[in-house]
């Protein structure tokens, strides 16, 4: 018989998935930015733009979707969430809510202190 799956643990998964999917958004940004625009600009290739586009349109709400179901969860402060968010934007920002993520999974592990 399978033990049921407890709050922490679906709280880590949350979180490895909001760690995964970020790096993703992260990762179609810079390619859309970096490699895309420029192709499209300065290479008369507008179809670099038309395929990462939409692959980084949907990486975007894929993103804001976990998000919003991660924060749900409770735990998160508004300035944590409003960086989360914030981050999707600029490029190299869903790798700076890698150390945020981390101390999230460690406060989980970590046993609370009666107040």
């Amino acid at each position: 018989m399978e033990s049921p799956v407890s709050a922490q643990q679906l709280e880590h998964g949350q979180l490895l998935q909001l760690k995964r999917v970020s790096l993703v958004e992260a990762f179609t940004l810079v390619v859309l930015l970096f490699v895309a625009v420029p192709m499209k600009h300065l290479a008369g290739w507008p179809v670099a733009t038309a395929i990462v586009g939409p692959i980084h349109g949907l990486a975007f709400l894929l993103y804001v979707w976990t998000v919003l179901e991660t924060v749900t969860g409770g735990g998160w402060t508004r300035s944590e969430i409003a960086r989360l968010l914030v981050a999707a934007l600029i490029p190299f920002g869903g790798l700076t809510n890698l150390a945020l993520l981390r101390r999230k999974a460690e406060q989980l592990t970590q046993p609370t202190r009666p107040a």
